[in-house]
């Protein structure tokens, strides 16, 4: 009966991450740029032991693990915003941005300019260019993003919005505020950039809530099953207490 909790308990276990995940899926729902989480898991069979000498040999017994997490890359909508300093990428492509941790990479194209009159993003990091962080002055008006990225103003070309791919988009890790980070980074010519556009999260709602009740609903059925398991140890042990008296 004690395989029968610990099971019981591996899949809680994984069953509570699946709805963290779920729910922060949601929570983002409205985030710019935000990518869908998922959770992959694995079966772990006991006993790992591959000794056959042993006579009966060991039941295997199944349990569930959750071994890593990884994400939906797959493109947003894009919806008009009527703000000028705002860009969204059509197809693959990361825009780099420059962060005090080095640069990092995001699909949030929500962009302003500080005191500075760098172009940055809403948590003020500086936007990269080819050649670096992207300068406007103060008689810069007229702002125009062409689909390949070049920024221009009234005064003439300001720079070019570096956006680069990744040959495998799977290495990328989350770092926080809608950041990733990555290696390797490579141009990305063929990517079109549209202006006055911001790329939507790509969480579908529907989709997320059918899943937590889903998961709910199973979390539901373990943890019954797992009461059932303790009162029949009880059931067992209260029998066997009657037989000795």
């Amino acid at each position: 009966m004690e395989n029968a909790q610990l099971i019981n308990l591996s899949r809680q276990v994984v069953l509570r991450r699946q709805l963290d995940v779920i729910a922060n899926n949601v929570a983002n729902i409205n985030t710019t740029g935000y990518k869908a989480q998922q959770l992959a898991v694995e079966e772990f069979v006991m006993p790992v032991a591959r000794e056959n000498s042993f006579r009966p040999g060991d039941k295997p017994l199944s349990y569930v693990a959750d071994y890593t997490s990884s994400y939906d890359f797959s493109p947003g909508p894009s919806v008009p915003t009527g703000n000028p300093l705002d860009a969204a990428i059509n197809g693959k492509g990361w825009f780099a941005i420059q962060t005090a941790d080095g640069e990092r990479y995001t699909r949030n194209g929500s962009f302003g300019i500080n005191a500075n009159g760098q172009l940055v993003t809403q948590d003020g990091n500086p936007v990269l260019g080819e050649g670096g962080p992207i300068i406007l002055g103060p008689d810069d008006s007229g702002i125009q993003i062409a689909a390949d990225g070049t920024i221009s103003t009234s005064q003439g070309v300001r720079g070019k919005l570096r956006i680069v791919s990744f040959a495998n988009e799977e290495i990328l890790k989350p770092v926080g505020d809608n950041l990733f980070s990555g290696e390797n980074p490579g141009p990305n010519a063929g990517a079109r950039v549209t202006q006055g556009m911001i790329e939507r999260s790509n969480v579908r709602g529907v989709v997320e809530m059918t899943r937590m009740i889903d998961v709910t609903r199973t979390y539901q059925t373990v943890s019954n099953i797992a009461k059932q398991t303790d009162d029949l140890r009880k059931d067992a042990i209260n029998a066997l207490g009657r037989l000795e008296a």
